[in-house]
């Protein structure tokens, strides 16, 4: 009694074939990290515009009250002191602009640390696209 057995053929993919599915999946690759750089950069942008909103609300109402408060400075100087009126002005106006320029520092100095372009998904896509263009 003879016995069949089923051996199905198992054929490797030929070199084509690999190099086709490795360009594709490179090609994808690099289209996704495509979009999740476009994803972040979105909300980035988002989140610095509600941000922004935020700030310019506070700042306008900051500046009214501290507008009241540095009239009433003012004249309190004049009442408690018998100042001129002229240099309870310059009194007041000189703190305020040596305040404003720490305010304005530290700002700055915030500002300079800040990086708003997403830094993981950039580098990743600078390698993939050295990669992509001289393989190793």
């Amino acid at each position: 009694m003879a016995t069949d057995i089923y051996q199905p053929q198992t054929s490797e993919p030929s070199l084509t074939q690999l190099l086709s599915g490795i360009i594709t999946d490179a090609q994808e690759l690099l289209r996704q990290q495509l979009a999740m750089l476009r994803t972040e950069m979105k909300e980035d942008v988002r989140r610095t515009k509600q941000a922004l909103v935020a700030l310019v609300c506070g700042l306008a109402l900051a500046s009214v009250g501290v507008t009241l408060l540095c009239f009433m400075a003012v004249y309190g100087l004049q009442a408690a002191f018998a100042l001129p009126l002229w240099a309870c002005f310059g009194i007041v106006g000189g703190l305020l602009a040596a305040a404003g320029g720490g305010a304005f520092y530290a700002a700055v100095i915030q500002f300079n640390a800040f990086n708003p372009l997403p830094d993981e998904s950039a580098q990743a896509l600078k390698e993939n696209l050295q990669w992509i263009s001289h393989p190793k």
